[in-house]
Parts: structure tokens; C-alpha cells; sequence
């Protein structure tokens, strides 16, 4: 797995007003049509950028692939609604790089029990280590991008030999996610589940204890 080139960076998860315990029990009855989706533009500017590569496979698998191409004059991709609908509709979900490593469509991806499937560990296994799993395999999946790059895998082909145990473990352990990446609305309870600020919080305070540790 290729090491994250950036300063990592402990980030605190996008904050929403969904019940965790009912999105999820949403997300398990949900029809996804499509193996995988992918949202975005291709960014051919950017130096090292895999986006065309991306979307060059998904055009290619235009019954397994559900792209919604942001470069496009119409598009819809600032419409959280229409984005929903999309990840609902797939089984995996890409998170390649943007502007940054991260992006907000992670999140959106796994609250719509979306498994994602990233390209660089900087996109989320290095970065939010207070939110998810340490063993990334559980949630997601890994592709990378220099083997992509050079033509050597195929996205589908990879998706594609995820078995439906190892794809329905996966999608159990996102769902498991969804109160770990939201911020409880005031009038709702997750009850004994924590969520995101709980999370940012432990993480602080343990930070701070560890730096009074080596003062002291």
C-alpha cells in the first residue's frame, strides 16, 4: 500500500442531522442496480490525477457503473439529493482524490451504505483514525493507483471478485459507521452509540493527556 505524501492530519467528520439506527436499518433494504459509482470531473490538470482513468472504466461498464460526470454542463452533483441516489443505487462507491486526499463524498457514500473503495490510504485510513476501523479492510476496499495507471487492474474485475459474504460483511461494518460520522440532531438519541463529536472529543482529551505526560 502506497504511504500518504501529505502531513496527516486528525479531521473531524462532516456533521448530519440523520438517526444513524434508522438510515441503516434504510441502507440494508435498498436495491443497488449498479456494482459501483462514481462522482466527479476528471481533473486532467492535476498533476498524477486517476480520475480519467476512473471514469474512461466506468463508461466502459455501463451496466455494472453508474456515473454521474460533474464536468458536464448540466450536471447535478451539487444536489446532495440526486448524490444520494446515486450511492444508494451501488454496492461500492469511488473516492479518488480531489483538491485534497479527502473529500465529503466519503461520507455521504457511507450514509448511503455505500461501500467505498479508495485510491490513496491519505483519503481516509491515515486521516479520520478517531471515526474508522483501523483495519480498513473491513469497510472498504483499496485500488491502487499506480497498478491503475498502467492499465494493469481493472475496476470491475476487482469489484467483481469481492464475494457476497465479504460484500455483505463490508456493508454491515459501514452501516455500523453511519452514528460514528454524524452528529446526534439535539431531539434525537443514539442512545449508548457515539457519535462523532463524542469521538473528536475522546480523541482530544487524549491527546492532551498524552502531551501532559511527556511535559510533566
Amino acid at each position: 500500500m502506497e504511504k500518504p505524501t501529505r502531513k496527516k492530519r486528525l479531521q473531524q467528520s462532516i456533521p448530519d442531522n440523520l438517526n444513524g439506527k434508522e438510515c441503516g436499518e434504510l441502507m440494508r433494504r435498498q436495491n443497488r442496480p449498479y456494482l459501483f459509482s462514481f462522482a466527479g470531473a476528471p481533473r486532467s490538470r492535476q498533476k498524477g490525477s486517476i480520475r480519467s482513468e476512473i471514469i474512461s472504466q466506468c463508461q466502459a461498464s455501463k451496466k455494472l457503473c453508474n456515473l454521474l460526470d460533474c464536468d458536464s454542463v448540466d450536471h447535478k452533483c451539487d444536489d446532495p439529493v440526486n448524490l444520494m441516489k446515486l450511492f444508494q443505487s451501488s454496492i461500492f462507491c469511488l473516492q479518488p482524490p480531489g483538491d485534497s486526499l479527502t473529500r465529503r463524498s466519503t461520507f455521504d457514500s457511507i450514509l448511503a451504505g455505500c461501500i467505498p473503495v479508495f485510491f490513496h490510504p491519505g483519503s481516509a485510513y491515515s486521516q479520520y483514525v478517531w471515526h474508522l476501523p483501523k483495519n480498513d479492510t473491513k469497510y472498504s476496499v483499496f485500488i491502487s493507483p499506480k497498478n491503475l495507471r498502467q492499465g494493469k487492474v481493472s475496476i470491475n474485475q476487482t469489484l467483481l471478485q469481492v464475494s457476497k459474504d465479504e460484500e455483505s460483511a463490508k456493508r454491515e461494518e459501514v452501516i455500523r459507521l453511519i452514528p460514528r460520522i454524524i452528529y446526534a440532531h439535539p431531539p434525537s438519541s443514539l442512545e449508548t452509540i457515539e457519535d462523532a463529536f463524542d469521538l473528536s472529543i475522546k480523541g482530544i482529551l487524549r491527546r492532551i493527556e498524552r502531551l501532559r505526560k511527556v511535559i510533566s
